[in-house]
Parts: C-alpha cells; sequence; structure tokens
C-alpha cells in the first residue's frame, strides 16, 4: 500500500488508526526512512491510539528502547536501530525477549538489521517531497500472515476515518 499524509498531524492520526485496528496478536513495525521524516511522529500517534500519553513518548536513539504501558496489560516497546553497530549489541540488550505473544514492537530504522526482526512485520518506509516539507509519502509492505491482515484494515481505516486514499503496491517478496 502506498498512501500520502498531508501534514505531520496526519501522520500522527495514521498512527492512532494502526493502533486501533491491533488486535491481540500483536504487530512488529519497521519504520524507515531519513532523518526527521516523522518516524518519531507516527510511533506517537500509535502510542496515542493505544491510550498513551503521546507527550510521554521521545525518541530512544541514544538509549535504544523504551517501554510503555498499556492499560490491558501489554506495553508498547519503541526501538531506534540508529545507533546501533553490530547485531550483537541487540543481543546485548536482550532485543530477542521483546517478541512475546501479543507484542506490539515499533522499530525505527528497522532496515539497519532486518534479520533481527521477525519475518510477520509491517514495514513502513517514508519519504518527504521536496515540493510540500510538511507531506509524507508512506509505503506499507506486509511480510506475514498477521501483519497483512492488520495492513488491510488499516488502509480501511485509513480511507474511512480519514480520508486517505491508499493505492496498491506491488512488492517482491524477496525485498
Amino acid at each position: 500500500m502506498r498512501c500520502h499524509f498531508p501534514e505531520p498531524e496526519a501522520t500522527r492520526n495514521a498512527g492512532a488508526a494502526l493502533a486501533r485496528v491491533l488486535d491481540a496478536a500483536g504487530l512488529v513495525v519497521s519504520i524507515e526512512g531519513p532523518l526527521g521524516v516523522g518516524k518519531t511522529v507516527f510511533v506517537k500517534g500509535l502510542a496515542q491510539g493505544l491510550g498513551i500519553d503521546p507527550q510521554s513518548v521521545a525518541s530512544p536513539t541514544f538509549v535504544i528502547a523504551h517501554e510503555y504501558a498499556i492499560g490491558d496489560g501489554r506495553v508498547l516497546r519503541h526501538v531506534d536501530f540508529y545507533r546501533v553497530e553490530y547485531p550483537r549489541e541487540l543481543e546485548e540488550v536482550g532485543f530477542g525477549d521483546f517478541f512475546e505473544p501479543g507484542a506490539l514492537l515499533a522499530v525505527e530504522w528497522g532496515d539497519r538489521f532486518p534479520e533481527a526482526l521477525p519475518r510477520d512485520r509491517l514495514e513502513l518506509e517514508m519519504a518527504r517531497p521536496s515540493d510540500s516539507p510538511g507531506s509524507r509519502w508512506v509505503r506499507a509492505v506486509a511480510r506475514g500472515e498477521v501483519s497483512e491482515q492488520i495492513l488491510a484494515r488499516w488502509q480501511t481505516a485509513l480511507s474511512r476515518d480519514m480520508g486517505i486514499e491508499t493505492e496498491p503496491e506491488e512488492v517482491d517478496g524477496n525485498r
């Protein structure tokens, strides 16, 4: 799926819309894109949709991970691979323990170590058009059965609740 968010508020609202379509299966979402494209803004929206104060969400660039309690007993883990240089650093912080059933995990710069992520994940690639610095293009790719179901529900929510038109994306599953 490919879609356009016309301003940062729409990026945050899209994150909240994604949170509202999640279920007990959980989700791992890898958020990719250049510095300043809105990855943390999207996670703030995800947190808001889960009932977490978005003001409490900060980029975990220097600490690798933040954890936020959700009212249903689960947690949202917000991870940032930007400063990670080697996969063993992820092992040292216990990254593998983040994948319990129902886990909600948002990974900024997940494309740096895709092998550390589970196969079933939602990948978001964010880009900022040069002619409209406040807007974002987002390309979403589901990499498994659970993420495919969530992507379909999110696409419906974006259209229904936000009036965001989405386009199908032809994807080579071997990326």
